[in-house]
């Protein structure tokens, strides 16, 4: 038997914000989805998809692309099984399935910026790792398009997603290059640019240059 979970107001979130920090490390973080109000599964972030979080105690936000997803069953000792119903049977049939089921995902921290000190001041981002991550229990939230824009003014996170170790990295970082490109309205200088500096950082592998370019549509 599945004890109530404790019913938090959630009338007050922010609507970016999608998810809430378990584990952390100096590199990356796991997060689990915050369960919605209507009986429906999490939302699940996008592969390649960028997210922020912040420090609370520094004050740092952190940028971080998500590379690993999942949903499974709240209880690890018992599997899902298949029911053979739509959505909206299990709706109408199984409600209890949505409270059964958790979504998580991993995401890769590529930099962060620094809280702001001077009112109107241009707030300044770095790409490479934290002084620390973001703690067990802070917010994640969706990153917005503004920030990613201005995040990815230079690509020395590119550097960053190559090396992660335990994911699909060139998949990967075509996928956040994609996610830039559409929301940079096709920039092609900046497509450009990156796919430069891809050629760069893979001069020795050629063929990992060339798996990457060919998942990217200007």
């Amino acid at each position: 038997m599945r004890l109530p979970l404790p019913q938090f107001n959630t009338s007050d979130r922010h609507p970016n914000h999608i998810a809430e920090v378990i584990e952390t490390t100096s590199t990356e973080f796991l997060a689990q989805c915050l369960e919605p109000e209507d009986l429906s599964f999490p939302s699940m972030p996008p592969f390649g998809s960028w997210v922020l979080a912040v420090d609370e105690e520094s004050g740092n936000q952190v940028f971080a692309v998500v590379y690993y997803a999942t949903t499974m069953p709240v209880d690890s000792v018992h599997r899902a099984v298949a029911l053979g119903l739509s959505l909206q049977e299990l709706r109408e049939e199984q409600p209890q399935i949505f409270a059964m089921l958790k979504t998580e995902f991993r995401a890769a921290i590529v930099g962060f910026a620094p809280p702001l000190t001077i009112t109107g001041a241009n707030q300044r981002v770095y790409q490479y790792l934290p002084p620390r991550p973001p703690q067990i229990h802070q917010a994640v939230y969706r990153c917005e398009p503004d920030l990613i824009v201005k995040f990815t003014e230079e690509l020395d996170f590119l550097r960053t997603l190559l090396a992660i170790n335990g994911a699909p990295v060139e998949a990967l970082t075509a996928a956040a290059i994609r996610e830039v490109y559409q929301l940079r309205k096709a920039d092609r200088e900046w497509l450009i640019k990156a796919g430069r500096t891809l050629s760069v950082l893979l001069k020795d592998d050629y063929d990992r240059l060339r798996f990457i370019l060919s998942q990217i549509h200007p």
